[in-house]
């Protein structure tokens, strides 16, 4: 018997600029994927919330309610579905914003449609269940922290973590390599898929998240510690 056709993941842009609406609907269904477009931010709202999506582009200066808005209400309902941001160039407060709310990725206007078709690319990536090695660990734990690659859960303790699918795959990298320093480069490639100049913000303001997340305080940090002149070390320290 053969097996099922996998359906093309479900993609939702919210874009009120009708170009740039119909450009992204034509240029990520050919992924494939099924686009649905919402030209407001409460009805991009009401779709992001009423419906199971595999990713949502949306862009933060909308009509009726912000992008940043939408990031924050969904992320604040427990919704961890992939978002990507489409900014102003010159907005970087906006762009730091929306990282910190809890968006997963950025692409600044005017942008390449390639650029943008390789991030949700990365983001669907990312979210899908994995398929590892058989002999790869499903599970790793260091401390209190328990994390579960096959279920896409963490604890620590024995409270469950709500982490965004980028902050799971962050936190999943840095406890398989306990004790060594990565750049923010390298954390790009590694975690994200790919580098690009430019993109510190999206690495700083994930980890920010995951830290918060962890309880850790940056000048006591009990897990994800700042190595200066370089980036970034997963390491244990008991607290004193």
């Amino acid at each position: 018997m053969r097996p099922m056709p996998t359906p093309p993941p479900h993609l939702l842009v919210i874009e009120d600029e009708q170009d740039i609406a119909a450009l992204l609907h034509l240029h990520l269904s050919d992924l494939p994927a099924t686009v649905k477009v919402i030209p407001d931010g409460r009805s991009g709202l009401a779709a992001a919330l009423g419906e199971p999506f595999d990713a949502i582009v949306l862009d933060l200066r909308l009509p009726g309610l912000s992008g940043l808005d939408i990031c924050r209400e969904l992320r604040a309902r427990g919704h961890r579905v992939p978002l990507l941001m489409l900014t102003a160039r010159a907005a970087e407060l906006d762009r730091v914003l929306g990282l910190e709310l809890g968006a997963d990725d950025y692409v600044t206007k005017p942008f390449s449609v390639l650029e943008l078709k390789a991030r949700v690319r990365a983001l669907l990536r990312r979210a899908a269940p994995p398929v590892a090695p058989i002999d790869a660990p499903s599970q790793l734990a260091c401390a209190e922290l328990n994390i579960d690659r096959a279920r896409r859960r963490a604890w620590l303790g024995t409270q469950e973590l709500v982490l965004t699918p980028r902050e799971f795959d962050l936190l999943w990298h840095f406890m398989g390599h306990p004790g060594r320093a990565f750049t923010r480069a390298e954390l790009l490639e590694q975690v994200w898929g790919y580098g690009h100049d430019g993109y510190d913000h999206t690495v700083n303001s994930h980890i920010n998240r995951l830290r918060a997340k962890l309880g850790d305080d940056r000048s006591e940090s009990r897990f994800i510690h700042t190595v200066w002149g370089i980036g970034y070390r997963f390491e244990w320290v008991e607290a004193p």
